[in-house]
């Protein structure tokens, strides 16, 4: 079995992550499924700034584990997760976790991410 490349962040490839100042809503098919002014902002070279949200600050009973998997070699195995609002309706792999994030970026275990095309992201100043 192959090794995973692991890179760490670097001049060309700069990550940083700040507390996000303000409160962080996020919405799926309109449903409150997220709220916290405990967020983290994640932004890694020229991509925008992802909000990484503490998993105690969403609606758990909402969440569903999919197969779906992914690999950043700055961060790590990435697991996935659907939405079920309380109308019936599943939005699959709206949600990303690094549950075990490599030493650079560690400060976001425990903490979620929403694809900004599958929910509506708000943050607003406290």
């Amino acid at each position: 079995m192959a090794h995973k490349e692991i890179l760490e962040p670097n001049a060309g490839h700069p990550i940083t992550i700040a507390p996000t100042k303000g409160r962080v809503q996020v919405r799926v098919n309109g449903e409150l499924v997220a709220d916290t002014t405990a967020a983290l902002e994640l932004r890694e070279a020229t991509i925008p700034g992802v909000q990484y949200i503490p998993l105690d600050d969403v609606a758990q009973e909402r969440l569903t584990r999919t197969e779906t998997v992914s690999y950043c070699p700055f961060k790590g195995d990435a697991s996935y997760y659907a939405v079920t609002t309380s109308a019936g309706d599943t939005v699959e792999d709206v949600i990303w976790t690094y549950e075990q994030p490599y030493p650079a970026v560690a400060e976001i275990a425990g903490h979620v991410a929403f694809y900004p095309n599958k929910a509506d992201i708000s943050v607003t100043a406290e």
